[in-house]
Formats: structure tokens, sequence, C-alpha cells
């Protein structure tokens, strides 16, 4: 009994590990403090780029 015992437990748990390989996490990828910066750094740029290329010619 015990050794079929330790075939199913063994074969259930590649079943399960085979399962949760399939789904994916919701969870969002992690970004790092450096690369937040980075990016809040280069979204700063772009905005200030922006804004001095716009000419107000009315005058």
């Amino acid at each position: 009994m015990n050794r079929k015992k330790k075939i199913k437990s063994t074969l259930l748990a590649k079943q399960k590990k085979a399962n949760a390989k399939l789904h994916k996490s919701n969870k969002p990828k992690y970004i790092s403090k450096a690369e937040r910066a980075k990016l809040a750094e280069q979204a700063e740029t772009d905005t200030s780029e922006s804004d001095g290329s716009v000419v107000d010619t009315s005058d």
C-alpha cells in the first residue's frame, strides 16, 4: 500500500507543477527602484522637450 501511495503522490505532484506552469499570474511585472527613477526621468525630459518645442507665433 505504501508503494502505491508514494507513486500516486509523486504523479500528483508532477501534475500540479505542470498545471501551475500553465496558469500565469495576474501580478504586474516587478520594476526596480532604479528603473522607475530612469522611467520617471525620461518622462520628465519628454514633457519638457515637448513644452520647449511648442513656440507661440501669434504675435
